[in-house]
């Protein structure tokens, strides 16, 4: 009896792909990821199917695949809106052939100015930054000469010294949306939460805010704003608690740099017995996963987490295709969600 055949849909059922995808990268086809052209044509040599019955991997030319390096001092958790981005963003780079590894940057490599023991720079095609909001390793990583990107970044940064690409959250317009609805239905007076400096995106929903403010003729009042360093238990309802009982006058409405805040805030506001909405309003930014938990549901601003990673990732592959074309600053559209904290807004 001769031996049967072996078919393109053999092929594709060994490596769990379609018939088409194996059709394509048998053909050639650009469309089709490097990476998985490579495992056809194995697979094709292994199972000797028609012309690849004569050929053999070790004779066989493949190009490895690139390594793209994340950088971060604090991987984002699941309720971080940097865990869906990163998830977009590898499953990008990952269709184009490139591996992303993970270094989490301790406190003496930022102090020392050094990388973790598994970066080899040699080894390196593109480095991502998240979470990283430190100014002379900013510097430390721009200098490289490796395409680059940052995702946020320090609130100071002056983008003409900086050479990488930067991706932002729209905040500004977003915050000054929340900020004016509420004050066109009756605050008259707003506090700030959150340390403005812990990075752009942050820095961005400050300026915002006082924008607001200043278009509504209303004057800014620190002494109802909790922006105090990062370094501060923001996470701790204690202290909020304690800043809150050293307010002469609790505001109409508070904006928080974020969802983490504005929910600590809610908890501490609970514990004055203050009532959410009815004697205060709450704003948030992030749409994180407590927002639609928490009682009362929060208002707050949508970040298109996984859009924004497949951005970031099309950036950074643009950026190593034409490492000398010019960087970009790029700001990518949030959306506004008005809840339960904020009560009816017309």
């Amino acid at each position: 009896m001769s031996k049967e055949k072996i078919s393109i849909q053999d092929i594709a059922d060994s490596l769990g792909l379609s018939r088409n995808t194996v059709s394509k990268a048998l053909n050639g086809s650009e469309k089709t990821p490097e990476v998985t052209r490579n495992k056809v044509v194995e697979k094709a040599i292994e199972l000797k199917y028609k012309h690849f019955a004569f050929m053999n991997t070790e004779n066989l030319i493949i190009k490895k695949t690139g390594n793209i390096a994340l950088l971060t001092c604090s991987m984002p958790t699941t309720s971080h809106f940097g865990s869906l981005l990163i998830s977009g963003l590898e499953k990008k780079i990952s269709a184009e052939g490139y591996n992303l590894s993970i270094h989490i940057l301790r406190e003496a490599e930022i102090d020392s100015l050094s990388f973790p023991n598994n970066f080899e720079l040699k080894n390196i095609d593109g480095i991502v930054c998240i979470e990283l909001f430190h100014k002379n390793y900013t510097k430390l990583v721009s200098s490289l000469g490796i395409p680059t990107i940052f995702i946020d970044s320090i609130s100071d940064i002056i983008y003409p010294e900086l050479n990488a690409d930067i991706i932002l959250m729209e905040n500004e317009h977003s915050t000054y949306l929340v900020t004016k609805k509420l004050i066109d239905n009756g605050c008259t007076s707003l506090g700030f939460v959150g340390d403005y400096n812990h990075c752009k995106s942050f820095n961005e929903r400050w300026v915002g805010f006082n924008r607001a403010l200043l278009d509504s003729n209303l004057k800014l009042d620190l002494s109802c704003c909790i922006v105090d360093d990062d370094n501060c238990p923001y996470g701790d309802y204690d202290w909020i608690k304690s800043k809150l009982d050293n307010m002469n006058n609790l505001p109409s409405a508070f904006i928080c740099a974020n969802d983490f805040i504005a929910v600590s805030l809610i908890k501490s506001l609970k514990n004055k017995n203050i009532k959410i909405p009815e004697q205060i309003l709450i704003s948030g930014f992030d749409d994180s996963p407590e927002s639609r938990i928490v009682d009362p549901h929060l208002t707050t601003v949508h970040i298109f987490n996984s859009e924004m990673g497949g951005i970031a990732a099309e950036m950074l592959l643009s950026r190593l295709k034409s490492p000398s074309k010019p960087f970009q600053i790029t700001h990518v559209k949030t959306e506004p969600k008005f809840r339960d904290s904020t009560g009816k807004i017309i």
